[in-house]
């Protein structure tokens, strides 16, 4: 397994708060893999230390074979990170926002680039409103395109569809489906359960500071006894009746 992340024995406490307490794990290069955990579990400390914009206070971790304390220049260069709300200037056009950053990456042919994002992620109508206009989804969208700008290896999704409407979750999940099969190693931080069983090849589960589960879905469902067997009538969930709803009604 060629790997682009390993993280061994990462600890970080703030004053008498301990909250990663020797954090073990590793994620394969070109895979999806979700860190799951409550509010407070210390999901965000963990990129935020991954992606050199905080110190652990022990343990390693190497990003494509970079330490990220040694290394941080060259571990900036092969990553890229979404936080939990879109980082977009609203003042600006969704155009303007990706020549911005196409710039700021020293890019060839900014313009050129932007527009193929934007053909890319289904924004090319809206590409010239300001993004003060854009739905929730649009900007997430818009996001996730600013942050593959410079094609790195590995992106960071820090609970990328907090505040989405359940079409615009799809939308995101879409898009990171394609990302991992363009070969891009996708990091998910994220409440969801769903999410991670959607989109995760791996998932750990970390609680209280510890990861104390990790594996396949298939593998962690192991774990558990074997489920009941019912034979019951399947009623759709309130998700699959609103996207059949919204579907009919775009039909028409």
């Amino acid at each position: 397994m060629e790997k682009a992340i390993e993280v061994k024995g990462l600890k970080k406490s703030y004053k008498q708060l301990d909250v990663l307490k020797g954090v073990d794990f590793e994620v394969e290069k070109g895979s999806i893999f979700a860190l799951l955990g409550s509010n407070g579990a210390g999901k965000t400390t963990i990129v935020r230390i991954l992606t050199t914009l905080l110190k652990q206070d022990s343990g390693i971790a190497t990003i494509n074979g970079f330490n990220v304390t040694s290394k941080p220049d060259n571990v900036r260069q092969s990553i890229s990170l979404t936080g939990q709300f879109a980082a977009v200037d609203e003042i600006l056009t969704g155009r303007e926002n990706l020549i911005m950053i196409a710039k700021l990456r020293h890019l060839a042919n900014p313009r050129q680039v932007a527009g193929d994002l934007l053909k890319r992620f289904g924004l090319t109508d809206a590409a010239d409103r300001r993004v003060s206009t854009y739905s929730g989804g649009m900007r997430r969208r818009l996001d996730i395109a600013m942050s593959l700008i410079g094609k790195p290896q590995l992106i960071f999704l820090d609970e990328p569809t907090t505040g989405l409407d359940p079409e615009a979750r799809i939308e995101v999940w879409k898009i990171v489906k394609e990302l991992a099969d363009g070969g891009t190693t996708v990091f998910l931080t994220t409440q969801y359960l769903d999410e991670a069983e959607q989109l995760a090849d791996r998932i750990a589960i970390l609680h209280e500071g510890k990861i104390i589960a990790k594996g396949t879905l298939a593998e962690l469902k192991k774990m558990f006894p074997p489920a009941k067997v019912e034979y019951i009538e399947k009623q759709p969930t309130l998700e699959e009746i609103f996207l059949a709803i919204i579907g009919k009604k775009e039909e028409k």
